[in-house]
């Protein structure tokens, strides 16, 4: 089977979990015998590129001349059975499903944001979730906003290129959700059911996990949208100590929010950012990890990496965020309210939900308030041992590479030999 891997990089200045899945997926669908032809661009061209080439950088997210003649030539020579595409901006453009299917070449499509509809992809404005620009031709609230590169001209290209290319966005053969939220969403734009295939991300296998450890993890980007200062607020409804430590690792601009919490409370630890070896410990030394997004985050790579640790996870009843806990199903029935988990100890097992908490497979998801929050810290300490084992399996059977590249394999598989039925 031979595949082109369509993707124009972000910059390298730019920390991008996508760079790294796209990354991971070529290597491992190469060591599964796939021929991968990658067809990469990034962003870090823009600054060495020719005066021609940048004047026609406004119009190459709608169009990319260039682009489309390379990619022309490449299928020409390879006759590929697919073409996977990532994220087309401002390299490639949507443009490339029309070129794939002028050469009669299927497309598929991993929705990594919300970028059909939304200019910025994150669903996301001045602090609080935003779909203004759902439903809409032309994104016109994205431009008043400036929400793409807080420019106003540039918001107004991009809601441009969405409202160009619904008509391309609807033609491509098979969408790839990382979780249930994002087939929702697509659903939403319009895209049939029987396009869209709910395939996550993979994470490497660490190998069997340490034994629990003690206390909470919050690793992440310390921005607004990853829900630090829910946190802290939850977190200060508890006597110093009653939780254990509550670990904060990462950077951004509200690293100085960590500092502070830590400087104020002895059981508030700031980590800093940690490399790949301090990651598996932080891990190791917690035993429940923390995703308190305020946004429809769409998959946190750290829930993933919680679970092949072994660790269950807390978060946010948001995004891919349930789905990666596995809470997205049935609703358990709640409880009357925060006091009936006062009693809880850790260890002792299964204890009922309060108000506005779900239990999942491999952990909880809350609503995003600070008093639903805070009653779900001591309930998340007490079960965090008998959801450790869930945990892991979860990420043996859904997350594990093995298991993501046959399932990608099998999506190639189902459209080669040519244009899926519209």
């Amino acid at each position: 089977m031979r595949i082109v891997v369509a993707h124009n990089r972000y910059r390298e200045a730019q920390p991008s979990g996508e760079n790294t899945i796209v990354d991971a997926e070529i290597a491992q669908l190469t060591a599964a015998g796939v021929e991968v032809l990658p067809f990469l661009r990034s962003s870090d061209e823009i600054p060495s590129m020719s005066k021609p080439a940048k004047a026609l950088l406004p119009i190459s997210p709608i169009w990319a001349p260039k682009a489309q003649h390379d990619l022309d030539r490449l299928l020409t020579a390879h006759r590929p059975d697919v073409l996977h595409l990532h994220n087309p901006y401002p390299l490639l453009s949507p443009w490339v499903v029309r070129t794939a299917h002028k050469r009669g070449v299927p497309v598929v499509q991993t929705v990594h944001n919300y970028r059909q509809v939304c200019s910025s992809g994150l669903y996301f404005r001045d602090g609080v979730i935003c779909q203004d620009c759902r439903g809409r031709t032309l994104g016109v609230p994205a431009i008043v906003h400036r929400c793409y590169r807080n420019s106003r001209v540039q918001s107004a290209l991009m809601a441009t290129t969405l409202a160009v290319h619904r008509p391309t966005w609807k033609s491509v053969d098979r969408y790839i959700a990382l979780t249930t939220a994002v087939a929702d969403h697509l659903r939403d734009y319009g895209i049939p059911d029987e396009r869209i295939v709910v395939k996550p991300n993979a994470v490497p296998d660490p190998g069997t996990p340490a034994p629990s450890g003690n206390g909470f993890l919050f690793m992440g980007r310390l921005s607004p949208e990853k829900g630090l200062d829910l946190l802290l607020a939850a977190w200060r409804r508890h006597p110093v100590g009653a939780l254990g430590p509550l670990r904060i690792a990462g950077d951004g601009e509200l690293r100085p929010l960590a500092e502070a919490a830590a400087a104020e409370r002895p059981d508030v630890l700031y980590l800093g950012q940690l490399d790949r070896s301090g990651v598996r410990t932080a891990l190791a030394d917690s035993s429940v990890v923390l995703a308190t997004s305020t946004w429809h985050d769409v998959l946190p790579t750290v829930i993933i990496e919680a679970l092949a640790a072994g660790r269950p996870v807390l978060g946010t009843a948001l995004g891919g965020i349930p789905y990666l806990v596995g809470a997205d199903g049935p609703r358990e029935p709640a409880g009357t309210g925060p006091a009936e988990v006062a009693t809880a100890a850790p260890g002792h097992g299964r204890v009922a939900l309060p108000s506005g908490v779900q239990r999942g497979e491999a952990g909880w998801v809350v609503a995003p308030e600070v008093d639903v929050l805070a009653a779900a810290l001591p309930l998340a300490a007490a079960e965090a041992g008998t959801l450790a084992g869930p945990a892991r399996s979860r990420y043996e059977r859904t997350f594990h590479p093995d298991v993501i590249t046959k399932r990608l394999i099998d999506i190639y598989a189902g459209l080669a030999g040519g244009r899926s039925a519209r």
